[in-house]
């Protein structure tokens, strides 16, 4: 099993966690986005996509992190990352679709760089962008996580799931470009708890060997 990964990537970032958590086995494979060589025809070979992550998996290719997790929770179900019953799956679920799909794309790499060229923002601008859809987001997730949490250390229940998997990156990406956090006390300790789990830990974007 290979996973095409870059260390400053978030989506990647999830990955990395779902599978110390399951305690797989994986080859990582950098492709260090900064000068296109996820665009590069070899890549593009395995993942049309062009982003970041992809698993490689006996011959075949999954992209988009969500995906690969699911994929990684059915061929390892233990430890489980979504509940057991149907409702509180979804439950998990919509928390974490909040963030992969209407916090993390507005904010994506690909988007910010279109904003600065060729639509001409300055990094101010490109800076207010990021960090208004931080807070439109982070708003409706820390109400979330009031409800949800059974700990005050997670983001449903007492235990790891795809939510907790999802909210750190997001939170050290909020961190990396100066957001205002502190509107967010359950957020902040949700996360200040998981970080310290060796799985998240290992997942890190500075303990990868492609971090500069």
């Amino acid at each position: 099993m290979k996973l095409y990964t870059y260390f400053r990537s978030s989506a990647a970032y999830r990955v990395r966690i779902a599978l110390n958590f399951k305690g797989v086995s994986h080859e990582s494979m950098p492709v260090d986005l900064r000068p296109g060589l996820h665009r590069q025809p070899d890549y593009l070979a395995r993942n049309p996509q062009g982003l970041v992550p992809a698993l490689e998996d006996g011959g075949a290719v999954i992209g988009q992190s969500l995906a690969i997790i699911e994929y990684l929770e059915e061929i390892h179900p233990q430890p489980p990352l979504l509940p057991h019953s149907a409702m509180d799956r979804a439950r998990v679920r919509s928390l974490a679709l909040a963030i992969a799909c209407d916090i993390h794309p507005l904010n994506n790499l690909r988007v910010l760089n279109y904003l600065r060229s060729p639509l001409g923002h300055d990094e101010a601008a490109v800076d207010t962008w990021y960090r208004h859809w931080i807070a439109e987001g982070f708003r409706a997730l820390e109400e979330e996580a009031r409800r949800s949490s059974g700990d005050g250390r997670h983001m449903f229940g007492t235990e790891v799931t795809l939510a907790d998997v999802c909210m750190v990156p997001q939170m050290l990406n909020a961190h990396r470009f100066k957001c205002n956090v502190e509107p967010f006390p359950t957020l902040r300790a949700i996360c200040g708890h998981l970080e310290t789990l060796p799985a998240f830990v290992r997942a890190a974007p500075a303990a990868q060997p492609d971090a500069i």
